[in-house]
């Protein structure tokens, strides 16, 4: 259970946090690539200016999450919630929704 950890800057690279509660969690600046978050509940989490290359975020819950400035390439989106989600400035490249 990750809710509200301060995971600022963290290199997450191929982190398996499937199904991970990380509900409000700052993940700014973190470094995430190939990283699986599918099916992670992820409301109201912080991602601004977060590398999130390759990740996994099938069926993951974004609801309220902040992914301003974040950069997504080549990123798994289906069946995310992303109702709400903050994606002003966001990057989103070859991303699968």
């Amino acid at each position: 259970n990750l809710q509200g950890a301060n995971l600022s800057d963290a290199k997450l690279q191929y982190a398996d946090l499937r199904n991970a509660k990380l509900q409000g969690a700052d993940l700014r600046n973190a470094k995430l690539q190939y990283a699986n978050l599918s099916y992670a509940e992820l409301q109201r989490a912080d991602f601004q200016g977060a590398y999130l290359y390759k990740v996994d975020l099938q069926g993951a819950d974004l609801r309220k999450a902040n992914l301003q400035g974040a950069y997504l390439s080549d990123a798994k989106l289906q069946y995310a919630d992303l109702d709400r989600t903050k994606l002003q400035g966001a990057y989103f490249y070859k991303c699968d929704f």
